[in-house]
């Protein structure tokens, strides 16, 4: 014990812990840094693997010239066709110069209306974009509340009844619940829109904008015009919900386990037995862990509401990149197939890094 107090160093004197200290926090800077390293040169092989996957898939259908013109042409032009496009070569030059141009940004020219394929993704890629974020909004806003409601009731009718719900939002089809959306606010209360993105009018007034973004909220908002405003805001109401819904299912029942877990915790009954008040100990001691497995998926889910965009934007007539998928399915037109459903996975690839950053912000354990 006296030896302890006399090897006691004097205050704001150096002191090899201080050392320590300061030496142990820059490995941790280093740390953060290789991980967010790592995770973007994973990027590269991720999207490769899927190029090289949908060219194949592709590929085993037959040359995209037979598959969209064949029937329609006489065999000499098709033949002239398929030369003087490529298709007569050996695959593997095939799938060296579609990855070449790929990486440079040319996905090649959608054979059934001869529009550059990467014209066609920007012009809409931002309406899907938008789309998805509508449907995170409805996510958030239905799930957490709810998952929250679901885990302070535990075992009670109410978080019966939300764990239903959440399992009926997740197995209920998207386009099924998107119709019946449809038929109850479009058709028998006739109180929203039953399909497109805005009405005409509201187009044309957005068309004058200089430089629109094409999210169409954002440039009613620069537009300053309330009632064009209003009327995007409406037309995206059914399919936010219709695909929002999906992942609010999963939403809930992360937030209601990951809360039953913290609010066992020994800390939150000491916080309890403090006389914290219960509200208080749901928002800040059990909430605030419960959102990073929530940021950690979220990345799974963006690829979902992706998936799910195909059919809620065909059953909305929300012309953005799942529309025209399936427009370019029923032409067989796989050349435009191929470009959108690389263009939909590089967006899923760069989500899951920002998620994967966010989360490694938030929850240092995550790192490597």
């Amino acid at each position: 014990m006296t030896e302890q107090t006399t090897t006691a160093e004097p205050a704001g004197a150096e002191t090899p812990a201080g050392s320590a200290v300061s030496e142990t926090a820059k490995p941790q800077g280093i740390s953060l840094w290789r991980y967010i390293a790592i995770r973007f040169v994973l990027i590269i092989p991720t999207v490769l693997i899927l190029v090289t996957l949908v060219f194949i898939l592709m590929r085993m259908t037959g040359d995209p010239i037979t598959a969209a013109l064949g029937g329609r042409l006489t065999p000499d032009q098709l033949a002239e066709r398929i030369h003087e496009a490529g298709y007569d070569r050996p695959l593997i030059w095939q799938y060296l110069d579609y990855l070449g141009g790929v990486f440079t940004g040319d996905f090649g020219t959608a054979l059934s209306d001869g529009r550059p394929v990467v014209e066609m993704l920007g012009q809409f890629g931002t309406a899907t974009l938008e789309l998805t974020a509508y449907a995170l909004v409805v996510s958030f806003i239905v799930g957490i509340p709810l998952g929250m409601i679901a885990a302070h009731r535990r075992d009670s009718l109410p978080d019966a009844v939300l764990r239903i719900f959440a399992i009926l939002c997740y197995a209920t089809p998207v386009f099924f619940f998107g119709l019946l959306l449809k038929l109850i606010f479009a058709v028998y209360l006739d109180v929203l829109p039953v399909s497109g993105r805005v009405t005409t009018g509201s187009e044309v007034a957005l068309s004058d904008l200089v430089s629109p973004s094409g999210i169409n909220f954002i440039d009613a908002l620069r537009l300053g015009n309330t009632e064009v405003l209003a009327d995007v805001v409406s037309h995206a109401v059914l399919p936010a919900l219709a695909l929002g819904l999906l992942t609010a299912g999963v939403f809930l029942r992360l937030v209601r386990t990951n809360m039953i877990g913290t609010l066992s915790m020994d800390y939150v009954s000491a916080a309890r037995s403090r006389g914290v008040r219960e509200r208080r100990l749901i928002s800040k001691h059990a909430f605030r862990p419960a959102l990073i497995p929530i940021i950690t998926v979220m990345g799974m889910q963006i690829a979902m509401l992706l998936a799910g965009a195909v059919l809620t934007e065909t059953t909305f007539e929300w012309k953005g990149l799942g529309f025209m998928l399936a427009q370019y399915l029923v032409a067989r037109d796989f050349v435009a197939v191929q470009g959108i459903v690389i263009m939909l996975a590089v967006i899923v690839a760069v989500t899951n890094f920002i998620v994967d950053i966010v989360a490694a912000l938030i929850d240092p354990r995550v790192r490597y």
